[in-house]
């Protein structure tokens, strides 16, 4: 499939979402395949996908976002894709800067991430400054300089989708970005707009957004030095 672009979907209890997110992509962007992971959802996710005859991979148990994307990639590496894009399926992600990423990656990079702030500059929100310290933290790291490592909207490529499908079990979080990078992947960015999610709220409450900023920092300022790849 060359060329191709899977958009994998995380969802978990996106009831609210999901028909939006996927309806959107099968009217508007049929060049695009898709594959709903349902991570176990307790709610009314998985029967919805399965009503409307959506692609769909239903887990029995929720895995979290690493099992869950683990299981998209080995899905997008079986079946030949060339590119594979971890979309979230509440409705934030765009799929109008999907193709304009496909051309960022074409240039020679392993993971092309959607950044908010490319171009546009950030808040002083409590948040943005926990994503201002991470990128301090990775560029300290690596030398690289990331404007969003907090994005969820990242494009892998075929090594990158067989990496993360089979030689490394963990999330792509900021701290595999900066794991990565230390092993010489490369990576680059595009501006994207990000909505708000369409309904529902984020698990990313201000607390546990703090408690998040303090374990990325402290992986990719400690723990980074002692991670192994699997091979």
């Amino acid at each position: 499939m060359k060329d191709k672009v899977l958009l994998i979907i995380p969802a978990f209890n996106e009831e609210k979402n999901i028909e939006h997110v996927v309806d959107n992509l099968i009217m508007n962007h049929p060049e695009l395949d898709y594959v709903v992971i349902s991570d176990g959802s307790t709610d009314r996710t998985p029967e919805i996908c399965e009503s409307k005859g959506y692609h769909l991979i239903k887990l029995p148990v929720n895995l979290g976002l690493a099992g869950c994307f683990q299981t998209g990639m080995k899905y997008a590496y079986e079946k030949g894709y060339s590119y594979a894009v971890q979309f979230d399926g509440d409705g934030q992600h765009r799929p109008e800067f999907v193709l304009p990423m496909r051309e960022k990656i074409k240039e020679g990079y392993n993971i092309v991430i959607g950044s908010r702030f490319l171009s546009e500059k950030k808040d002083n929100s409590m948040r943005m400054i926990g994503s201002r310290m991470i990128s301090l933290a990775i560029r300290l790291t690596t030398g690289v300089k990331i404007t969003d490592p907090t994005s969820g909207m990242r494009m892998f490529d075929r090594e990158m989708i067989q990496e993360f499908a089979y030689n490394i079990n963990y999330g792509p979080e900021p701290d595999t970005v900066s794991f990565l990078l230390k092993q010489g992947a490369r990576i680059g960015e595009v501006q994207v707009k990000i909505d708000q999610r369409k309904e529902g709220e984020s698990y990313l409450k201000p607390v546990v957004a703090m408690k998040y900023m303090i374990r990325m920092l402290a992986s990719i300022l400690i723990i980074q030095n002692f991670r192994q790849r699997r091979r």
